[in-house]
């Protein structure tokens, strides 16, 4: 039984539209790959935190761990798009694509692969740096808030 062919460009499409739900991890590694369904657990939680910011204010300290689940999601997943498209394609056909040799056209670069990492890139980076703010915003405010009450 012969694996069937990966094809770069479209496992790195996949990881930067779909990634957060897994969908670069199940076209590669199939249905069964534990980590794939991390993404989607991880996104759920994320967005979760989102919709109690929207329902409870930017005061719910549980929103506050919640909400980053889903940046460092979907900057995971963009950080597989980017590693996915600058993978040499010899090792990407010996892991991927076997049957074609180092030299194969499933491991090959296209210009739609490089733009779809530069976008990971830009995506990637947002969203990592919007978590990170965003967790970094709550934490110090409601240290301010504490030393507040405490000083009362």
């Amino acid at each position: 039984m012969s694996t069937p062919r990966k094809n770069k460009t479209l496992a790195t499409w996949l990881a930067l539209l779909g990634g957060t739900m897994g969908l670069h991890r199940f076209y590669l590694r199939g249905l069964g790959d534990w980590i794939g369904w991390l993404f989607p657990l991880a996104s759920g939680l994320g967005w979760w935190g989102v919709e109690r910011v929207l329902a409870l204010g930017q005061d719910d300290k549980l929103s506050w761990w919640l909400i980053p689940f889903l940046g460092m999601s979907l900057a995971a997943a963009c950080l597989s798009a980017i590693v996915y498209g600058l993978s040499d394609r010899a090792r990407w056909n010996a892991k991927y694509a076997p049957d074609q040799g180092p030299d194969g056209t499933a491991g090959a670069t296209s210009w739609l692969t490089i733009g779809a990492v530069v976008l990971s890139l830009l995506v990637g980076a947002t969203a990592f740096m919007g978590s990170l703010s965003f967790s970094i915003q709550s934490y110090v405010k409601y240290q301010i808030e504490e030393a507040r009450r405490i000083s009362q």
